[in-house]
């Protein structure tokens, strides 16, 4: 039986450069909502709902029922809105079952985060398949970037996380806690194996100047034109170029942030005694 494939809906957060998306079949339809964001100003320490209010719109102006709020990995760039958009329309929280790897290596910099099956709805195991409606959802482990990535194939679509950008963008980075240079040139290529007309979806657009933000690829596209992994480069020259780069790279401003709240299924700390909530920034820890 051929599977079916999905209606998406993406919005684009120019601040993170991140795309969540709305995957059903039509109105009134069930609904998946993949890598949600929480607006969080770091100056301020303030956040804000507009870019998941944008998502509820959504998904109330088509009569949809959200079953599923899938993480496709820990962000280290964004907070996730998940909580909030559970509240507002309902969905169980999931990720995949490794993000246990990547709360125990942020165990010593937090070491008083939840335990992670306390906050998550649902721990998913490479290769399950979930189901939005008639849609089937094949989880896919491709770690690299972090042990814990997850790409999602639905139908004819595939949603990739982290494991790659834009073809004029690349890969993305390996050197968090846990990632692998190695690993992620495997789960890339094992993504591009799939038939050439597969429709890939970004988590990322960072576009160079002059191009608007696009988050929409083909294999095809991906294996004759990506900067960093097209067909031809081999594992040791991709390793290099990851490795070689990645040590230029400044971290992510919203790293200390998020990593915190996103190991913990979006969840914002309790609030002390005085009423305010407090993330964590450790000093000299990285």
């Amino acid at each position: 039986m051929t599977a079916m494939n999905p209606q998406i809906k993406a919005f684009f957060d120019a601040a993170t450069g991140t795309v969540t998306y709305v995957v059903h079949q039509g109105d009134g339809s069930d609904c998946a909502i993949v890598d949600s964001v929480l607006d969080y100003d770091p100056k301020a320490g303030r956040t804000s709902t507009g870019s998941a209010d944008a998502v509820i719109a959504f998904v109330r102006m088509h009569h949809l029922r959200t079953v599923w709020l899938l993480e496709t990995h820990a962000h280290a760039d964004h907070l996730s809105a998940a909580p909030y958009l559970k509240q507002a329309v309902g969905g169980r929280i999931a990720i995949g079952s490794h993000i246990a790897e990547v709360q125990q290596a942020f165990a010593r910099v937090f070491p008083q985060a939840p335990g992670v099956r306390r906050e998550f709805d649902h721990l998913i195991e490479p290769d399950e398949i979930l189901t939005i409606g008639a849609l089937e959802v094949h989880a896919l482990h491709v770690p690299g970037h972090t042990p814990a990535d997850l790409a999602y194939r639905i139908g004819d679509a595939v949603f990739v996380g982290d494991t790659m950008f834009m073809p004029d963008v690349g890969s993305a980075r390996c050197d968090f806690p846990g990632g692998c240079a190695a690993q992620l040139y495997r789960s890339v290529r094992s993504l591009l194996a799939l038939p050439p007309a597969t429709r890939l979806f970004m988590c990322h657009d960072y576009p160079p100047a002059g191009r608007e933000a696009k988050w929409e690829t083909t294999v095809a596209e991906q294996r004759a034109h990506n900067i960093h992994i097209h067909d031809g480069v081999t594992e040791e020259q991709f390793v290099e170029m990851r490795t070689r780069r990645d040590a230029t790279l400044p971290m992510p401003v919203l790293l200390l942030p998020a990593i915190q709240v996103n190991i913990s299924a979006g969840q914002l700390p309790d609030a002390e005694e005085n009423g305010v909530r407090y993330l964590k920034i450790p000093l000299n820890a990285f």
